[in-house]
């Protein structure tokens, strides 16, 4: 899904240059389109980040804790994160449902709740994904700190 939204992108956004630079025209639905695959994109992209465990982080704590409390940390930041995911997705689903509510179209008579459903979907996704994975990490923490306290009687 993420090639077809990019490279329809790439086709949308490159037509449009050529229409614009070449032939002084262009078309008024793809600049919409092109912020609406962005959102799309990004957050889809960032699911699939969170999957793999290869998002953007800040890592300055790693190289000054030992192995073990790097876990503790990890866990931590795990959970303010996905609580974070989780208000934002609660909001976004909030914001759907208002535009529901209201039938509001977005561009070529489209739902604007059909373009905007990616929001509380991907954040719900992302944050569970955190949850799971900061539970992990305490659970190494947790098996860690007991094999040490075995190892050391």
């Amino acid at each position: 899904m993420l090639v077809v939204l990019l490279s329809t992108m790439i086709v949308l956004a490159g037509t449009q240059i050529i229409l614009r630079n070449f032939f002084d025209s262009g078309f008024v639905w793809i600049d919409p389109i092109l912020r609406v695959l962005v959102l799309w994109l990004g957050l889809l992209g960032a699911t699939v980040a969170t999957r793999n465990n290869k998002h953007i982080r800040i890592d300055l704590l790693s190289k000054l804790f030992d192995r073990n409390t790097h876990r503790l940390i990890q866990s931590l930041v795990g959970q303010v994160s996905a609580w974070t995911c989780i208000v934002i997705a609660w909001y976004g689903l909030n914001w759907v449902r208002m535009d529901y509510a209201d039938g509001l179209d977005s561009l070529m008579g489209i739902p604007a709740w059909m373009l905007e459903v990616i929001v509380p979907a991907a954040f719900a996704l992302i944050g569970l994904r955190y949850f799971i994975k900061s539970a992990g990490w305490a659970r190494l923490y947790v098996l860690h700190l007991k094999a040490a306290r075995r190892q050391a009687k």
